[in-house]
């Protein structure tokens, strides 16, 4: 991928401005329930700002879940969730994007009727309608194709792009309502080594603007590499938590990853 351009870090909209040191995201508590089962269980984590933050466990885990919660897709039984200082376990959806947050989806949620420049300057379109703050959404939206590499496919369906690449222009677009907070479920899948390093160089350069990132991959390697702390979660449950190379030797994690205790640590591919 080609990266050309740095959008600056995002400028305060409804309720973005609070005080920088606190984490730009805390959990508490949260538990949510499908019937007899317990998706997730008192977790609390935070994230801050200016950091990527990962969140692994094996298939089932509840990360997903937990990414809907924190975006308002799913209701908690108990718990809140915090964003810059701000209780908005109420809010809606589309409240809580109005205040600096933007994910991806782990099943590829992007206008595959529209081109790839076409998905980006929507949501840069958007976000002017609702920050009025007199950005040129075609200008943001040219500088992250550069950013995210997409500049050769930008005329192209994303229906036909093939899958990897559909999942940078859903970065993209997420990229282009300049978020606080940007929550990726499993944003590598379907890039190919090369694609997945720059793929984690562009989320630490984001990182560096002051946005925080939580990330949700399969790639632990990739994880490891580029977060500054990394969450674990087994049946629901946070496990561990702390810098990569903490987190890696901890028992519970290599014996959620193999399924029995002690052997290798949790590292390599296709693991959560």
């Amino acid at each position: 991928m080609r990266r050309t351009t740095t959008l600056s870090a995002p400028s305060p909209v409804d309720g973005q401005g609070d005080e920088p040191t606190d984490p730009a995201l805390q959990v508490h508590d949260v538990s949510v329930a499908f019937g007899g089962v317990r998706a997730l269980d008192a977790v609390s984590l935070s994230v801050q700002a200016g950091q990527v933050t990962g969140l692994i466990g094996p298939n089932g885990a509840g990360k997903t879940t937990l990414f809907n919660v924190i975006t308002g897709l799913q209701t908690p039984n108990a718990g809140r969730i915090v964003l810059r200082g701000r209780d908005i376990t109420a809010r809606t959806p589309v409240r809580r994007a109005r205040m600096g947050m933007a994910r991806t989806f782990q099943r590829l949620e992007v206008f595959g009727s529209l081109t790839a420049l076409d998905n980006i300057l929507a949501a840069a379109e958007f976000r002017r309608g609702w920050a009025r703050d007199g950005s040129d959404p075609r200008r943001v939206a040219d500088d992250i194709l550069d950013r995210v590499g997409l500049r050769e496919v930008a005329g192209e369906r994303v229906d036909g792009l093939p899958t990897g690449l559909a999942r940078l222009v859903e970065l993209g677009r997420a990229l282009a309502t300049r978020p606080s907070l940007l929550l990726l479920d499993e944003p590598g899948s379907g890039l190919d080594g090369t694609e997945s390093a720059a793929l984690g160089e562009l989320l630490v350069e984001t990182s560096a603007t002051g946005t925080a990132v939580l990330i949700v991959e399969h790639d632990v390697e990739l994880v490891m590499r580029i977060c500054s702390t990394v969450h674990v979660l087994d049946f629901g449950r946070l496990i561990a938590s702390g810098a990569p190379s903490q987190v890696q030797r901890d028992p519970a994690v290599q014996a959620a990853y193999l399924g029995a205790e002690g052997g290798s640590t949790a590292t390599g591919k296709g693991v959560t």
